[in-house]
């Protein structure tokens, strides 16, 4: 029977590369050779996030991973998530490991949860933590739903605008503990930072990130 539904998937929603689109002769692969060798991997060590010791980043958030991501997040394609957390464990394995004790995430308001159906980064901290073979717990609540990062340019305006809006999950094991926070775009790094404090405030021994994306703080058309 499952062999049955497989080949019934594959005659009506035939694989597509996660990047250009194209029509997959492999069902196993996620992206054709042409984009393979294109993708932007990130080159040296990624900026430091204030708060965060260490950040283990898988690509630079150009084409065409920047178009995959939002497709991720806007056309509701969760199916790239796994992959995308494939990529980002090989960073993380090779510049962060042994530095934290769990792997958490950097949450979306309630309000865009419903929105998307979904939250992008607990599937991809949950994805990277199968990877990892690592315990993922959620550790913080979004308490304000603010607009989008993608709408505010300047980086002080980035700071402000996730000025009070993460709390600590009541229950949540951060006292003395070592994590490993993920989302799934670093630009200025002023949503990681408003994590960051907050885990350190409740006592956090040391923090660490990791995202699919980063890109130049310059770059004003990035999201996070």
């Amino acid at each position: 029977m499952s062999a049955l539904i497989s080949w019934l998937l594959e005659l009506f929603f035939p694989p597509k590369c996660m990047f250009c689109r194209r029509l997959l002769p492999d069902s196993a692969r996620w992206c054709c050779d042409d984009c393979l060798a294109a993708l932007p991997e990130w080159e040296g060590a990624a900026e430091k996030v204030p708060g965060f010791s260490g950040c283990a980043v898988a690509f630079s958030y150009e084409e065409p991973v920047r178009g995959a991501i939002l497709r991720m997040k806007f056309q509701g394609l969760r199916a790239y998530i796994p992959q995308f957390a494939r990529w980002m464990a090989v960073r993380v394995r090779a510049e962060l490991a042994g530095r934290y004790d769990f792997v958490t995430w950097v949450p979306c308001s309630r309000r865009r949860r419903w929105q998307r159906g979904f939250d992008q980064a607990e599937l991809l901290a949950r994805a990277l933590a199968r990877e990892l073979e690592a315990e993922v717990r959620p550790t913080l609540l979004k308490v304000r739903h603010n607009p989008p990062q993608s709408r505010t340019k300047s980086a002080a305006a980035r700071r402000a605008n996730v000025l009070g809006v993460y709390r600590i999950l009541p229950g949540a094991p951060v006292s003395g503990a070592k994590i490993l926070v993920v989302d799934d775009i670093i630009t200025t790094g002023a949503t990681l930072s408003a994590c960051g404090q907050v885990l350190r405030l409740a006592g956090a021994a040391d923090l660490v990130c990791a995202a699919i994306a980063a890109t130049d703080h310059k770059d004003g058309a990035a999201q996070r």
